[in-house]
């Protein structure tokens, strides 16, 4: 079962075994990632339903376990959107929370009572912010509208008639609105020509191919060196490859620099290679093929987070699964990194693959998601998209040997990693 954050002291105690988590990106109209909607998710029931799609409120220990591990760590930078529910607004878990990360989104409203109003006052001027779920008619909400900054809205199912009748009742009023389960191109175009501000989905992952499209100049530069590296040239090769490009010199030096990969001061190119290694060297270059913002603008960034995401959770696993074997923990992060890039260059992977030369299991892993490399990107990739379904999701984690708490942990560490990164590029 996956749930939304929701503060309800009335539900289970959930402890750290119990529980994992994803972050869901937002965007803003110009496709920059601008938050992370923070999802938790459970097996607390025996037999998860499988058409159950609504999201659940979780146990304010699950986020007490979250703060005390760092909530900086989880969303990084940008903001973080929680769920929650009337029970939590009149709880003090408040008192814990950094009122100036964070938009409560507010659902589950039943009644508006002058007590609740009376809360969201308070809050409001403790400076947090709030966001309204809508509810579809269910119950008046109106009396809430004067304390938040924006409404929620699942597109799910909804028509685009359905859709602009919303914007038309909420937009007059001054109030921002997010188009939530935006998981396809066509939907995004239709909340974006409405006027939504922001952008709750995987949309912006799922490739869109053009025929005859050819990788940019700048993206062949790093293809070219990432060969040569495969083909084990010698460093003097790749050193030269690299200074015909001005550009990716100084990018590939700027990332080598910030503590995401290196403890050490870098000043050149040649103690790049002789102090960390091709294997370092290779992992920039997959960064640096997303930090390029050239042929898709602003959209690289929110492929660059989840990128970088899948591809230290792939090899925090592997590290974790195969203690001591560091070359599948380090072909597990090009796994990981290298599944959106059919995404980003708008290019089927067979034919990336073409450019990028990989070794057969990675190829297995890209194109068809088998073999060992396969099993953890699934695994990965059901953090990711199955917040609504766990079933899957609890096999992949079973067939692994793994626990909650091992993929709660490590994800803390990948999405600060992730974050690391990501900063460095804006």
């Amino acid at each position: 079962m996956s749930i939304s954050v929701t503060f309800n002291s009335a539900h289970r105690i959930l402890l750290a075994s119990d529980f994992f988590m994803a972050r869901r990106p937002v965007l803003d109209r110009e496709q920059h990632l601008v938050a992370h909607e923070l999802m938790f998710f459970s097996d607390d029931r025996p037999a998860p339903d499988v058409s159950d799609t609504a999201e659940q409120p979780a146990s304010t220990t699950v986020i007490g376990d979250v703060y005390q591990h760092g909530m900086g760590r989880v969303i990084g930078d940008l903001m973080g959107i929680l769920y929650v529910d009337p029970q939590t607004i009149m709880s003090n878990v408040f008192d814990f929370l950094p009122p100036e990360k964070l938009v409560l989104e507010i659902a589950e409203v039943h009644e508006v009572t002058p007590a609740l109003l009376e809360r969201l006052a308070e809050l409001n001027q403790k400076g947090f912010h709030f966001a309204l779920v809508d509810n579809g008619g269910a119950v008046d909400l109106s009396g809430l509208l004067p304390f938040v900054e924006g409404v929620r809205i699942d597109v799910t199912g909804k028509s685009e008639s359905d859709l602009a009748r919303l914007c038309a009742a909420y937009a007059p009023l001054g109030k921002q609105l997010l188009a939530e389960k935006v998981d396809t191109h066509e939907q995004f175009q239709t909340c974006h020509k409405l006027g939504f501000d922001y952008f709750q989905g995987y949309y912006f992952t799922l490739p869109v191919f053009a025929e005859g499209r050819k990788l940019a100049p700048s993206n062949l530069a790093i293809t070219s060196v990432l060969a040569l590296i495969v083909s084990d040239a010698d460093n003097s090769v790749i050193e030269d490859r690299i200074k015909g490009n001005v550009s990716l010199g100084l990018n590939l030096l700027r990332l080598a620099n910030t503590p995401a990969f290196s403890t050490h001061r870098i000043d050149s190119l040649r103690q790049a290679l002789m102090v960390l290694g091709r294997n370092q060297l290779q992992r920039w270059l997959q960064v640096m093929l997303y930090a390029d913002n050239g042929a898709h603008g602003g959209i690289s960034m929110p492929l660059l987070d989840l990128a970088t995401t899948r591809g230290r959770l792939m090899e925090l696993l592997a590290q974790k699964l195969k203690p001591g074997n560091r070359g599948i923990a380090d072909t597990s992060f090009t796994v990981g990194i290298m599944s959106l890039m059919d995404s980003l260059f708008g290019m089927p992977m067979e034919k990336i693959l073409e450019q990028i030369p990989v070794v057969e299991e990675v190829s297995d892993a890209l194109l068809h998601r088998q073999g060992y490399y396969g099993q953890l990107l699934r695994l990965v990739e059901y953090t990711e998209w199955h917040a609504k379904v766990d079933a899957p999701l609890l096999q992949a984690i079973g067939e692994l040997r793994l626990t909650h708490n091992d993929i709660y942990l490590l994800q803390l560490a990948a999405f600060e990693w992730s974050d690391h990164v990501t900063r460095s590029m804006r």
